[in-house]
């Protein structure tokens, strides 16, 4: 059994996803609740404090991502002598990659829509 911190442990292999779905959550509910509290004024466009806010914050998740990404394939290749610790850290640098896209895409309208439609 790795301890929890390695990175051949099987726990890293969906947490890219969890991440994900809690960036995806957080910004939906973010966004409902931002529009019902205090809306911004719709002449401001897509240019809101709201819409700043989460953009920032989907890119700070974007970076979480790629940076995890990035960390599993480096423990990957220097599995050497562990091939399973190698395919875990392999898959969890792909989903955690996919997280990072994922976010990337779902946050483009944020650029170019207002927010409270």
């Amino acid at each position: 059994m790795q301890p929890l911190a390695s990175p051949y442990n099987p726990i890293h292999i969906p947490l890219g996803l969890v991440l994900w779905s809690l960036w995806f959550v957080a910004v939906y509910g973010g966004l409902s609740v931002g529009c019902a509290l205090a809306p911004p004024a719709p002449e401001q466009g897509q240019w809101t404090w709201l819409n700043a806010l989460l953009a920032l914050f989907s890119l700070l998740t974007f970076m979480v991502l790629l940076w995890l990404a990035r960390r599993f394939q480096l423990a990957a290749r220097r599995a050497d002598e562990q091939p399973a610790g190698r395919f875990v850290a392999r898959l969890a640098a792909s989903i955690h990659l996919v997280g990072a896209l994922g976010t990337l895409f779902v946050a483009l309208p944020i650029l170019s829509l207002p927010p409270c439609l």
